[in-house]
């Protein structure tokens, strides 16, 4: 990918007039990312919306759909009025498209 999903995420997020910034984070050492609450890579405002996304390639989008549903942390941002999206990227006729799956 010349572009990783999060970036493609971020640009997406971005146009469509979200304020969105990167969550995750690098563990130096350990060397692992740690998303925030265990599944979110990016949190988007808009409007008094709040989005929390999950973006990877999308094969793997089921994976994450998951993990997502399995999460200690899933019903308490449900619970706090979060929207939750899973963002599942490829390439179509050589150009990037997104498929959005809203786990809310």
């Amino acid at each position: 990918m010349s572009k990783s999903p999060t970036q493609l995420s971020l640009e997406k997020l971005r146009a469509d007039g979200y304020l969105a910034e990167v969550v995750e984070r690098w563990i130096p050492g350990a060397n692992i990312r740690k998303d925030l609450f265990g599944w979110v890579d990016i949190v988007a405002l808009k409007d008094g919306e709040t989005l929390a996304v999950q973006t990877t390639s999308y094969s793997n989008m089921s994976a994450r759909v998951n993990k997502i549903s399995e999460s200690d942390t899933v019903s308490a941002v449900r619970k706090a009025g979060w929207s939750i999206q899973v963002h599942g990227w490829h390439k179509v006729n050589n150009r990037w498209a997104v498929r959005v799956v809203d786990v809310s």
